[in-house]
């Protein structure tokens, strides 16, 4: 049987890996951190590194190799793409969650 907040929750890691990185550059790891802090979930590398390659691939990402504490990390951040890609999810998401608080509040718009 699938557990629905699991499901749900999943289905939030995406959306929620573009918001990180919107942020400022971050590298894996730091993705796999903030992810678990935000939602009490670890998200796996096997979901996250192809996916990361997958929007770089589409030009949503571009990532550069940077040394830290003599280790060599690549670096995500949006490129204009993907901040327009964002900023329409985003608006995608806007109305209709407002729609559905009123509704479950018992508000008129």
């Amino acid at each position: 049987m699938v557990d629905t907040v699991s499901a749900f929750q999943r289905g939030l890691e995406r959306p929620l890996i573009l918001w990180l990185i919107s942020k400022g550059p971050m590298h894996g790891y730091e993705i796999i951190k903030e992810v678990k802090r935000l939602t009490g979930r670890r998200l796996k590398p096997a979901t996250l590194y192809p996916f990361l390659n997958r929007l770089e691939t589409e030009g949503f990402l571009v990532s550069e190799l940077i040394e830290k504490n003599r280790r060599e990390l690549r670096c995500y951040r949006l490129t204009e793409k993907g901040k327009t890609f964002l900023a329409k999810m985003f608006d995608l998401f806007k109305m209709p969650i407002r729609r559905v608080i009123a509704d479950l509040l018992g508000e008129q718009e």
